[in-house]
């Protein structure tokens, strides 16, 4: 179990979703993904835990909780399952959950409830009873919402993103003709962890030389090669994702720089041109227009995405969805270029925020190959 964010802040989270949930005429959310538990009380658990949370139209949360609380929360009440027996977790808290919703829920007034229909299971909605049969999917409501990160989430994204940093820095020190991708993942990962100052609730994403990307190999790295490394710590479940591409024997060719010069002018033209209420399919083809004048090399892939309690959340910077950049957004750009003549090809990779007028850059180390 781990804080990190605002009790506070956690209360502003609830009133947002009071005021959509009274737009909706909801008089009821019931959220169980661990990470909306966290993003409404301010308690992460540890991964083999099952809480769930209720908030009702009177402004009143409730934890249902493997155990006992000790940091600061933002709940009114907290209602505890069985969840270990001598010591022992088991497989069946989400029938022990929702034993307690039960007795929660039973007597009360009837109901028009808000469930999470990707995450909520069978036993869960049993609970609710006769008041379950009309519950709405809140799922893009809260996937909404998650968008504008408060100050709490902010800090600890600016702390993973931060870790990141400190990873390169020490790539740049470790990696050389013959180094293996598992021992640079190794180190990598423990200069995380040493940054951060605890464990890490997440690790990524590709460690592959000579590679687009992947896990780590039991490989050596060779000279003439390029080593995309895309990294994305989570750090109290908040994921940063930023990428830097090196040349193992660090004397990059020509048509590698080359390419690494062309990527480099991407951020420039994010950062002139990205403000709230900007479409993001029109920045991902101006990028693509730009990348598709450079020779050898194509770019295949998205162009970004939002970051926050999962990898990618919106904004998409792709194509396929067709959304507008708010205030508070946090996102990634993940230019590349790819060809046989480049080695595999190269990618880098920046965090932002969306702010009133702009873009604040949260990855200011060097992008060098």
């Amino acid at each position: 179990m781990s804080g990190g964010l605002e009790p506070a802040l956690c209360r502003e989270r609830q009133r947002r979703v009071l005021d959509e949930m009274q737009a909706s005429q909801l008089d009821g959310v019931l959220v169980t993904s661990p990470a909306h538990v966290q993003w409404l009380t301010g308690v992460r658990f540890a991964w083999l835990f099952e809480p769930a949370a209720v908030l009702y139209a009177s402004g009143e949360c409730v934890l249902i909780a493997p155990h006992d609380v000790a940091v600061p929360h933002a709940a009114d009440r907290l209602l505890v399952y069985v969840a270990k027996r001598h010591s022992t977790v088991g497989l069946d808290q989400r029938e022990q959950a929702a034993m307690v919703l039960a007795r929660e829920v039973a007597g009360g007034p009837p109901r028009r409830w808000g469930v999470e229909f990707s995450t909520c299971p069978p036993h869960m909605l049993h609970a609710l009873g006769a008041q379950a049969s009309g519950a709405a999917d809140i799922d893009q409501l809260l996937w909404r919402l998650r968008r504008r990160k408060l100050a709490d989430e902010l800090a600890l994204l600016r702390r993973a993103i931060a870790a990141t940093g400190a990873m390169y820095a020490h790539a740049r020190e470790l990696i050389r003709p013959g180094v293996n991708e598992l021992d640079v993942f190794n180190a990598l990962q423990a200069v995380a962890v040493r940054s951060l100052g605890e464990p890490l609730t997440g690790t990524g994403n590709d460690y592959a030389c000579a590679a687009r990307g992947g896990p780590p190999r039991d490989r050596a790295a060779q000279a003439g090669e390029l080593y995309i490394l895309d990294l994305g710590p989570a750090y109290r479940g908040y994921f940063a994702d930023t990428c830097r591409t090196l040349a193992v024997d660090r004397r990059p060719t020509d048509v590698q720089l080359a390419a690494w010069e062309r990527v480099v002018q991407v951020f420039a033209l994010i950062e002139r041109s990205v403000r709230p209420g900007v479409r993001c399919r029109e920045v991902f083809s101006a990028v693509q227009e730009l990348l598709d004048e450079y020779l050898p090399g194509s770019f295949n892939h998205h162009l970004g995405h939002g970051i926050g309690l999962f990898p990618h959340e919106a904004p998409h910077l792709n194509p396929h969805w067709d959304e507008t950049f708010e205030e508070g957004d946090v996102f990634t750009v993940e230019p590349g270029l790819y060809a046989p003549e480049l080695r595999v090809g190269l990618r880098l990779e920046n965090d932002y925020l969306v702010t009133a007028d702009g873009v604040e850059l949260l990855s200011n180390f060097p992008l060098e190959l």
